[in-house]
């Protein structure tokens, strides 16, 4: 790392006239994402993934969303009198969309009552269409007016809903990932501002922009070979901003901490990569293999998020380490102005903190203990589904309407997750009357036929939105798969569950086992410990389990999601969330446990004292820590700020993920569990230590080296105030 920080520095312009060139192809290759981006969250090989690409191939339409149009006559008046009418007006809501091949399944053409509500005054359509090409509004833009106006002329009522429209709370999303991205770079320029209290602190935005533009043409590079799901660009903007935030943070203090002990320039430079930038080095690596977990995933949405996601810290890491030096080198001393915040000493209040632990470290332990536990208790409820509860999405508005006047004239929730039974043409009347006669269907019908092909629409009396209420399906099957032979295909939601548990969740623990692996030998590398390694990883999958304890408690459960986002309940977690929430967090928790164990690290193989490398270690860390968890916070809270659900829980998991971890993680258990091993910390085997190609590291008995013995490298030289 020495040799390459002074490679960096002698050649600065020539690093820095590189990223320059980075920087503006990032920028040019933003707009030409834009087109890129993909809706595509298939499950290939799965069988509901299998009996939807045979609705599209087929049908020309998927179960992305399936809208339900509704009709009221007039008071004193029945649907069936004015059935000619209605049916005009749902032909005239189709026709308004010419472009767009539409699956249309109404009471006109398949005279079932179950399309009628009590009252005999409302009915209602299942109209489907093609996946869609891009984000936001979609049919629903040209089909609903044209409803409205059709059934104006006709003396009707009318109107749209859907899942998705609910979900977004009937608008359009009109969300910026650049006005997010800004509102988050404005909290960590205040931050920066408290930390540095110099022009220093534009320094670490810089470094974000770069590697968030690098990192977007990267991406578009990796959509000519595959397809990239449109999470990514939140991804890459928003943690791509915290991270590279982070690991500037740390490196720039780190140099600014050597030239406050009377360092040369240049020799901080070298020091702060010797150390800081050693620790950003295993971190960016540790957050790049634990998205290795979205890759073994035979899911392509969650591997582009995988691939996207490991770009993030890679890229991170290499502007860390050649941009900010070469700028360290030339500008960095300038622009260290004013110098208000002096660096030449450990955090008085830090340090006095980790002597508090150090000498209570059993209830420090204990006390940590507790408070995770309480945290953890409400995991074991938790629910997969597709997404959230009826009762968590829009409560109001004409969306919401729509679905109540259908719940209101006995229309069960069920119709906005239809689920779709493909079987040959001439078993579609036994097998709509095999599937009628399950039990929590409330109506099955013979929807659409084309060649010796037919679609079986069933709609279940409740929205089959998590993993109980999808258990319907596999009725579902049992009961068609005799009449049609067993060439039967089910899609919708909840056979999109199934899918997702048979091919992420069943697999999952496999996958979690190999990289908690992978890091533990990493971090062996990078500690030179057998203990500490082991210790972090445990401490990492705990404070996960607290995080989605505190999801299940928070958006599951309801307790605190209406105050603040004036969300109901969810009632389940959104299958694709628990598996981005752990890639992510699983990384980006042990950057403070790799940046706080190296310098304790650092402490004692220069006292061989536990307890000073945990109280320097501590009181060196505490502060960048705390702020480098208040900048990634920021950015998740940016995330938390569009209008879908789904958003908000992954916002909020991963900005209370980061809390949690800095605080009763990293500055209380953490700090004690060290405390209370001892020497059993830093134990290294010699045989171990030359597979890895480190420096062993014996069981030294317990010593404490007198001051004179080691010269504290972080005092000034004599002459040097």
């Amino acid at each position: 790392m020495e040799r390459f920080a002074r490679l960096v520095m002698h050649h600065r312009r020539i690093v820095s006239a590189v990223w320059v060139a980075l920087f503006i192809g990032g920028m040019v290759s933003v707009s030409p994402l834009a087109d890129r981006w993909s809706l595509d969250f298939s499950l290939p090989g799965q069988p509901g993934d299998n009996a939807e690409q045979q609705l599209v191939d087929t049908y020309g339409v998927s179960t992305f969303d399936s809208y339900i149009a509704v009709v009221t006559v007039p008071s004193g008046e029945t649907v069936e009198q004015n059935k000619d009418a209605v049916a005009g007006v749902i032909s005239a809501g189709v026709a308004a969309v010419p472009d767009v091949k539409l699956r249309v399944v109404d009471f006109a053409g398949t005279k079932d009552p179950g399309f009628v509500t009590d009252d005999g005054r409302t009915t209602y359509a299942l109209i489907q269409a093609p996946v869609p090409v891009s984000f936001g509004a979609y049919i629903e833009t040209e089909l609903d007016p044209a409803l409205t106006k059709a059934a104006d002329a006709a003396g009707f009522e009318s109107s749209l809903t859907s899942y998705g429209l609910l979900s977004a709370g009937g608008e359009q999303d009109d969300s910026s990932v650049l006005v997010e991205t800004l509102i988050a770079a404005a909290g960590a320029l205040l931050v920066l501002l408290f930390v540095y209290a110099s022009f220093l602190a534009l320094l670490p935005l810089l470094i974000a922009a770069v590697s968030i533009l690098t990192t977007f043409m990267l991406v578009l590079l990796l959509t000519t070979f595959t397809d990239v799901s449109i999470t990514v660009q939140f991804l890459v903007a928003l943690i791509g901003l915290g991270v590279a935030i982070d690991y500037s943070l740390i490196v720039v203090s780190r140099w600014r901490e050597e030239r406050a002990h009377g360092r040369s320039n240049e020799e901080a430079v070298v020091i702060a990569m010797k150390t800081a930038g050693h620790a950003v080095m295993a971190s960016g690596v540790t957050v790049a293999i634990s998205l290795l977990a979205l890759l073994i995933l035979p899911v392509p949405a969650l591997r582009s998020m995988g691939v996207a996601g490991m770009l993030i810290p890679l890229v991170s890491v290499g502007v860390v380490l050649t941009l900010l030096p070469a700028l360290l080198s030339s500008v960095g001393p300038r622009i260290d102005f004013p110098r208000i915040r002096k660096e030449g000493t450990a955090s008085r209040g830090w340090s006095a903190w980790a002597r508090l632990i150090v000498r209570h470290r059993v209830i420090a332990t204990a006390t940590a203990t507790i408070v995770l536990a309480l945290l953890i208790a409400p995991v074991f409820g938790l629910k997969i589904g597709p997404g959230s509860s009826l009762e968590s999405l829009a409560q109001d508005g004409p969306r919401f309407d729509t679905l109540q006047t259908l719940t209101d004239g006995g229309v069960g929730a069920g119709v906005l997750t239809p689920i779709e039974v493909l079987v040959p043409a001439g078993d579609a009347e036994a097998a709509a009357q095999a599937a009628q006669g399950v039990d929590g269907i409330q109506m099955a019908v013979v929807g659409t036929i084309r060649g010796d092909s037919a679609v079986i629409d069933v709609f279940p009396r409740q929205a089959t939105l998590d993993s109980d209420a999808s258990t319907v399906v596999s009725d579902i099957r049992a009961a068609v798969d005799p009449v049609a032979g067993g060439h039967v295909g089910i899609t919708g939601v909840g056979p999109t569950i199934q899918d997702y548990f048979s091919a992420v969740y069943d697999k999952f623990p496999y996958v979690l086992a190999l990289i908690a692996l992978i890091t533990y030998v990493l971090l062996v590398r990078t500690f030179r410990s057998v203990l500490l390694p082991l210790k972090a990883v445990l401490v990492n999958l705990i404070s996960l389990a607290a995080v989605f304890g505190s999801v299940v408690f928070f958006w599951q459960l309801g307790h605190g999601s209406g105050a603040i986002f004036d969300v109901a309940p969810t009632g389940a977690i959104n299958f694709w969330l628990p598996v981005v929430i752990f890639a992510f967090l699983f990384g980006l928790s042990m950057d403070y446990e790799v940046f706080i164990l190296t310098r304790m690290r650092e402490e004692y193989d220069r006292t061989g004292d536990t307890g000073m490398a945990v109280i320097t270690g501590i009181g060196r860390t505490g502060r960048l820590v705390t702020s480098a968890a208040l900048i990634l916070f920021f950015s998740f809270s940016a995330i938390a700020t569009s209008p879908g659900t789904d958003t908000k829980v992954l916002g909020t998991a991963l900005g209370v993920g980061i809390l949690i971890d800095a605080t009763i993680v990293r500055a209380l258990l953490v700090p004690a569990l060290v405390s209370l091993f001892g020497r059993w910390n830093w134990w290294l085997p010699g045989w171990l230590a030359r597979v890895l190609f480190v420096e062993p590291s014996p069981l030294h008995p317990v010593r404490i080296v007198p001051p004179e013995a080691t010269p504290d490298p972080y005092k000034a030289p004599a002459g040097i105030s």
